[in-house]
């Protein structure tokens, strides 16, 4: 019988997927002006390394609250990094709540002290005696140099975790984590690839997708999956986290294959391109061109298309007929006719879209009309009726839906629609 000895790295992680937590630190962050963008390259860099983001948090100037975050972090995360709270003045509070949290005490160095003020020499300024605060470290750390600035960066090894305190601004930061921290974690992490499949759905609403996927995706924690819902576009993103890229893409083709074949043609995106992008290209593959008659959307359908570089070649133009008499004057239907069947009906989508295509002379008519409210036009036409024709040389057909929300709900739901509608037309 063969007895395994146990051997100790504590530098490097074998075979396990490494996760990190992100801490933004300031109280500014918590305001509506600022924006924490450090993040987002952070987690940019930390995926390109195999290494899954599944925690932010943004902490403001309060050592106490700062502390009880870290301390949360570190005991569920390998890699945990903070950005910010490294300046001078009393309102910089990391230091010290990292230090809390870790049981660890704060050591001054001489030599970073006279550092700071040698820049501040080159600079033709007396360095503030406050300034001597950003040459404490913990007790243990790896200064982490700072080429853009004077607050000093650090690395901790604790117990079974990567802490890093990082400066707050972003060129700083950086700098900072690509000449310091990514070498570190390039030699500790086993390279991993994390690859991602986006299907973006349009037709059916989150609940039924949910529904119609989850005994495929359940039956796996790895690719994870997650369903984002936004005003009729649907987004089913997963994401595969292996040792390779080509293990990864396969693992997410073999999920991705199974959930495409319960969607089917809902599916109008698989690589995040938008509904509108997606329409573009549908059109312009067929040589085909597109014209609209808008009335609730009030020209949201153009500013969508046109919003696509290129859509010149596809896009001929539309009218906004908001009012009765201008979906008369303009496209020419009868207002003895509207009025009979009302502005808000099947027969005036009809009109509409057959009478933009035949005006613009256009492969595809689409028009949009309905009740936004958030006032009822009668019982005929209730907040949320809307009706949208779509018109090309085999015929005009009108499709009836009643949306429930807000006036701006509303309308992105209808615009949504209608873009759907155009797609499966053309393909």
């Amino acid at each position: 019988m063969s007895v395994s000895k146990a051997v100790s790295l504590p530098d490097v992680v074998m075979n396990t997927a490494v996760n990190a937590e992100i801490i933004a630190v300031g109280s500014e962050l918590l305001t509506s002006k600022r924006v924490d963008t450090n993040s987002l390259y952070l987690t940019e860099q930390l995926n390109d390394l195999g290494i899954e983001v599944t925690t932010k948090y943004v902490v403001g100037d309060d050592r106490a609250r700062l502390a009880e975050t870290v301390r949360t972090a570190v005991s569920r995360s390998r890699v945990v990094l903070l950005s910010g709270g490294l300046g001078p003045t009393e309102d910089d509070v990391t230091r010290d709540a990292v230090a809390e949290a870790l049981g660890r005490t704060l050591v001054f160095h001489p030599h970073i002290a006279e550092e700071l003020e040698a820049r501040f020499t080159k600079m033709f300024r007396v360095m503030p005696q406050i300034n001597k605060r950003q040459a404490f470290l913990l007790e243990g750390a790896e200064l982490l140099s700072n080429d853009r600035g004077t607050a000093p960066g650090q690395w901790i090894d604790h117990k079974n975790c990567w802490v890093m305190l990082l400066p707050g601004p972003p060129h700083e930061l950086k700098s900072m984590f690509g000449r310091e921290c990514l070498p570190r974690l390039e030699a500790r992490v086993p390279k991993q690839s994390i690859e991602t499949l986006v299907f973006r759905v349009a037709g059916m609403s989150e609940s039924d997708l949910d529904q119609t996927i989850s005994p495929v995706y359940k039956r796996y924690e790895n690719p994870v999956t997650t369903v984002l819902a936004h005003a009729g576009d649907i987004q089913v993103h997963l994401r595969a986290r292996c040792a390779t890229p080509a293990e990864a893409s396969a693992l997410l083709s073999e999920v991705g294959t199974q959930i495409e074949a319960l969607l089917g043609d809902r599916i109008y995106s698989r690589d995040s391109s938008s509904l509108e992008e997606t329409v573009g290209a549908l059109l312009s593959d067929a040589h085909a061109t597109i014209s609209l008659a808008e009335s609730m959307t009030g020209g949201a359908l153009a500013d969508r298309l046109t919003s696509v570089p290129g859509s010149s070649a596809w896009f001929a133009g539309g009218f906004v007929t908001y009012s009765k008499k201008m979906k008369s004057q303009a496209l020419g239907i009868p207002l003895e006719a509207i009025e009979r069947h009302g502005a808000v009906s099947k027969e005036t989508a009809e009109a509409m879209a057959l009478a933009v295509r035949e005006k613009m002379g256009t492969t595809y008519g689409l028009s949009v009309t309905g009740n936004a409210g958030p006032t009822t036009d009668g019982q005929e036409a209730p907040v949320g009726m809307v009706y949208i024709g779509i018109s090309d040389a085999r015929g005009t057909d009108v499709f009836h839906r009643q949306f429930i929300g807000d006036r701006p709900r509303i309308r992105s739901f209808a615009a949504q629609m209608a873009l759907d509608i155009l797609r499966r037309r053309i393909a």
